[in-house]
């Protein structure tokens, strides 16, 4: 190979990395934004609840819905701590009414569910057992003027679609 061979090879070989690179970059954005776009959820887009429950928690959330919504709204689990949840698990008297416990392991996927979407109890907090009482719930509707009693069935005044878990969807005149 001659000389002048060699330093044309060279002088290409930025050009074909700089190529390579290029395409490289194309294809990964392109697989990205495939990907982000097929798992993402817009602030406009109608998903109900106020997370996104990814598959492994989506049977908790069902069988949480299953026995609780048929009595009053099914609340999201971030509105009160873990351990309000974990209370309201394990007690048979809720508000004044004897239930009957749910069992293993449909008790464990609730659980699973309510815990990993609830939120943590500050240290110096107590365990609030309604609702009115959760600082979280207070923080969540700061300008909003509660009934006294807060009841369960409150909720559908500001949120229309509490009934079918969409707690995004605001009466007219709260979306403003």
């Amino acid at each position: 190979m001659s000389k002048a061979s060699v330093e044309h090879r060279l002088k290409r070989r930025p050009l074909g990395l700089i190529l390579v690179i290029l395409a490289w970059s194309l294809a990964m954005g392109w697989l990205l934004a495939s990907v982000t776009s097929a798992h993402s959820a817009t602030p406009t887009a109608e998903i109900g609840t106020v997370d996104v429950v990814p598959a492994q928690y989506q049977l908790g959330q069902e069988l949480y819905l299953e026995n609780c919504s048929t009595c009053h709204i099914a609340l999201p689990p971030a509105v009160l701590p873990t351990q309000t949840w974990k209370n309201l698990l394990e007690d048979s008297q809720h508000y004044g009414a004897q239930l009957k416990p749910l069992v293993d392991p449909p008790r464990i996927l609730v659980w699973r569910y309510l815990s990993t979407f609830s939120r943590t109890q500050l240290s110096d907090e107590a365990t609030p057992y309604r609702v009115n009482n959760s600082r979280y719930f207070k923080a969540l509707h700061p300008k909003v003027e509660l009934p006294r009693p807060v009841q369960i069935g409150s909720c559908v005044s500001c949120h229309p679609n509490a009934s079918e878990y969409n707690f995004r969807r605001l009466s007219p005149e709260w979306e403003k």
